[in-house]
Formats: structure tokens, sequence, C-alpha cells
């Protein structure tokens, strides 16, 4: 039985000529960036919330409080869906269905699991707060028991771009 996640996106971008190809690349907006949105789903109805969020390079991570709708969904289903879009702005034209979002998105499919251990908590949130500032933190105990962190593996990713210096050459038959 084929993955449902992957079968979205292992296919071809249809544009192949925005899509990112370099991890290197898709890794630098996600490191880059502070606000991803979740999807998640709880019986067949969708649930979209941004969340701050790190990243370390090959998961990442985000914090909520101990209970709410995030907490419970994931506690049902465990299955994500992540988007970080960075540098957003407009590519104008002459006609108006011409205008174009210029951006630097990544989307990607992964599962999400609930961290407990000290040390993996204390790094994920040492990993978010870096986003916002250079400053160190303790995290009190009592604070720590009652945040839930919460890590993404990835499953699978892809990256897209448009409007940036020049345009990667169209692929045959690519049209807007």
């Amino acid at each position: 039985m084929t993955d449902p996640a992957s079968a979205i996106l292992d296919r071809p971008m249809r544009r192949r000529s925005r899509e990112i190809t370099d991890r290197a690349e898709i890794d630098a907006i996600l490191a880059g960036d502070k606000v991803m949105h979740l999807a998640l789903a709880r019986d067949n109805v969708p649930f979209l919330v941004p969340v701050f969020y790190g990243f370390d390079g090959a998961a990442l991570y985000f914090h909520s409080a101990s209970a709410g709708t995030k907490i419970e969904i994931l506690k049902q289903n465990n299955r994500v869906c992540f988007e970080v879009t960075t540098e957003h702005g407009v590519v104008s034209a002459d006609a108006a269905c011409d205008f174009e979002a210029r951006h630097r998105t990544v989307i990607g499919f992964g599962r999400a699991s609930f961290v407990d251990d000290r040390a993996e908590k204390v790094k994920a949130l040492d990993l978010i707060v870096s986003r916002f500032t250079e400053r160190t933190f303790d995290y009190p105990p009592e604070k720590l028991g009652i945040t839930k962190v919460i890590r993404i593996d990835i499953d699978s990713i892809k990256g897209k771009a448009y409007g940036f210096g020049d345009p990667r050459p169209e692929e045959p038959g690519e049209t807007g």
C-alpha cells in the first residue's frame, strides 16, 4: 500500500523550474524563519495552526501547553504536514492574472512525537528561543514539566521558489 503523503510529495512538481532540489537550500529556508504552519487532521477534519519552531538540521521542534486542540489531535494522529515560507512578496505584472507570489517555500510531511527526555527538551527549547534572542535561559523544572515539546521527524520534503534572481529554465511543456 502506498503512503498517502509520499503519493503527494513524490509527484513531480508541475512547475519544475520553480522546484528547489538542493537540500542545503531547503535547510537554509527552515533555518532562516521563525513561524511554521502545522497541518493536523482528526476524523477527516483538518486543523491548521502557526507555531514558533526550531530546526536542528534533521528534525523540527515546537512547544505547546500540555492541553489543547493540537495536543489532543497529535495524541490520536501523529502524522503532520508543515509549511515554512520566507521572503514573501509580490511580482507585479501588467495583467491582473499575471501577478505572482514572490516566495521561498518548504512543504513537508512527518511524524510528530512528544519529547520526554529532559536534555532533548532543553535542546529543542534553546533552538526555538535562539530564533528571537542570543540570550540563554534556564528552564525551571516545574515549567519543563508542564511544557510539551514535540519533535517532527521529516518523512518527505520539497522546496519551491519564485521571484529571486534569474529564473530557473522552464521544462518543456511548462506553463503558468
